[in-house]
């Protein structure tokens, strides 16, 4: 029963070991920069913008330019889009059984959040199409070259998972906490502990020589690099 005990107690410290840095490693590391002598707000090709909701994190970037026309991946209420007016669109990566099954913290299931946390679900693209965007406190303007959405699109894409003809594969049922201009798409890899939507989004900016945070799985990890 002592060997037991000792045991138990000794689990239970490297528990509150791994969980005390997990904690500070995700408070502190946020702060170290990376691109931080980049100047996102100089004239450039195009711009596109980080935005918050006070949660998740969103790359939002033009539907059309020569460089990409993402409707050939993404549309929205099952049909091409037609409104001409819907110049942007949000792109965020995250875990498929929160977008699909938590329309609200009140219908979050212990065995949602456990397999979002140990990497056991699977995971989706959310797109949101907007007509125009206002820069405010929850969004960021960032004016980036074309070799930098460049690389910024090969990122997007390479988290799509596609069917064998290169096409996205949409997922059909979402919950009422979504409207019509929204869009979820299968993708591939898997939300963890420490690989959240945020720390991807902080990741596409990193890919398109932005500033970012070196790792973060918050929003204010990214917000932080431009105030």
């Amino acid at each position: 029963m002592k060997k037991i005990l000792k045991r138990t107690a000794k689990v239970l410290l490297y528990i509150v070991l791994f969980l005390g840095i997990y904690v500070l490693a995700a408070l502190l590391i946020p702060f170290i920069p990376v691109n931080k002598n980049k100047d996102y707000r100089s004239p450039n090709d195009l711009t596109i913008y980080i935005m918050s909701n006070g949660v998740h994190t969103d790359i939002v970037v033009p539907v059309q330019t020569e460089w990409m026309g993402w409707t050939t991946y993404i549309r929205y209420a099952d049909t091409d889009l037609k409104d001409t007016t819907y110049g942007y669109v949000g792109i965020g990566w995250g875990d498929k059984g929160f977008y699909l099954q938590t329309p609200t913290w009140a219908d979050l299931k212990f065995s949602t959040a456990f397999k979002a946390m140990t990497g056991l679900s699977s995971s989706a693209i959310h797109a949101t199409f907007y007509k125009n965007i206002v820069p405010d406190s929850s969004t960021v303007a960032i004016n980036i070259s074309k070799e930098d959405y460049e690389d910024l699109i090969q990122f997007i894409m390479q988290r799509f998972d596609l069917d064998d003809k290169g096409n996205s594969i949409p997922i059909p049922s979402v919950n009422d906490g979504y409207g019509d201009m929204d869009a979820f798409y299968e993708a591939k890899g898997s939300y963890n502990l420490f690989y959240t939507c945020n720390t991807w989004s902080n990741n596409a900016l990193k890919a398109a020589h932005q500033k970012a945070a070196l790792w973060t799985l918050l929003d204010k990890g990214i917000f932080r690099h431009y105030r």
